[in-house]
């Protein structure tokens, strides 16, 4: 995981973690080179919420990198994608809408969200649900597009203008009523999901699917809504989103999220110190459940350097806080 030699920046989802088990393998966690790299640099923006917003650190960082002003719940990834395929003609204000293919597993009293990310959902599968899907949602005047990835669809529709909706990061693992409630905004969404679980449960890719021993594919998760702002910017501005933490975060594997960490620190952490020390005008932004902090270089006058060497918490402390 080579830092590519045009970025600088690094934004790292899930860097904390407040799950049981990823929060107390933190305790003891090595991480030498994120210890270094932290010593020298100081926060230069910190953006902590509380871990009830729909949209995660992680997303509000990334769009205030990119220019995006958005509400909370309405930072149009949708209409980003939309614009940067060709879908939507740049500085459009149509709004929408990105649709992830998953699995709601139902149990006693709430159903589940499972990570759609290891449902290995191929592309043949993702058109052949799409085209199934496609009059379900003229109806509702939703027109319905193939997204850059496998199990993603784009939606363009009125309805997506001002609606709010949880971002899969937050809903991914745990019960879909805690991210979508019942509410009269959502009812449109809960018509469609009822009817595309209707719908899913007949098509011969999901029988396909259970004979292979995968998941079926029984319903989708609304996101990334919303109008893009005009003054978003180019995606060369993006920082380098480094998103190997994620899967072990949303699991709770305390060893597997160790082990994201440790080849994190080993790798893009290590060059970007290597950067520093070059004298490039390196930046890292962690993001944990609640806060986004982006670190950039302090001045180097020598005694600034110095009293920072000794009054800089580890990286453990940082990461807790996120």
């Amino acid at each position: 995981m080579p830092l590519p030699s045009s970025s600088t920046h690094l934004l790292i989802p899930f860097a904390g973690r407040g799950s049981s088990a990823c929060s107390a393998a933190l305790a003891a966690l090595q991480l030498p080179n994120l210890d270094a790299l932290l010593t020298r640099l100081v926060v230069a923006h910190d953006d902590t919420q509380a871990d009830t917003t729909l949209t995660p650190p992680h997303e509000r960082a990334l769009a205030r990198a990119l220019g995006i002003d958005a509400a909370d719940g309405c930072i149009a990834w949708g209409a980003r994608e939309a614009q940067q395929t060709g879908l939507s003609r740049a500085g459009s204000d149509e709004p929408w809408a990105v649709l992830t293919l998953c699995h709601w597993e139902v149990a006693i009293d709430e159903v589940v969200l499972d990570d759609p990310s290891g449902m290995a959902i191929d592309a043949t599968e993702s058109q052949a649900l799409l085209e199934a899907a496609r009059p379900f949602f003229q109806e509702d005047g939703i027109v319905l597009r193939r997204s850059t990835a496998p199990g993603r669809w784009l939606a363009r529709g009125e309805l997506f203008r001002s609606l709010a909706t949880a971002s899969l990061d937050r809903a991914a693992g745990g019960p879909i009523s805690a991210w979508a409630p019942l509410t009269d905004a959502l009812k449109p969404v809960r018509k469609l999901q009822n009817e595309m679980q209707m719908l899913l449960y007949t098509q011969r890719v999901n029988d396909e699917r259970i004979a292979r021993g995968l998941q079926p594919i029984n319903s989708f998760w609304l996101s990334g809504t919303g109008v893009l702002s005009s003054a978003a910017t180019a995606p060369t501005d993006a920082p380098t989103v480094l998103d190997t933490l994620r899967a072990p975060a949303l699991r709770d594997d305390a060893a597997a999220w160790t082990a994201a960490w440790q080849a994190l620190d080993a790798g893009p952490i290590a060059d970007l110190l290597a950067a520093y020390r070059r004298g490039e005008a390196v930046q890292l932004t962690l993001c944990g459940d609640r806060a986004a902090r982006r670190f950039a270089p302090q001045p180097r006058g020598a005694l600034g350097w110095v009293k920072n060497l000794f009054t800089r918490t580890q990286a453990t402390t940082v990461l807790a806080a996120l």
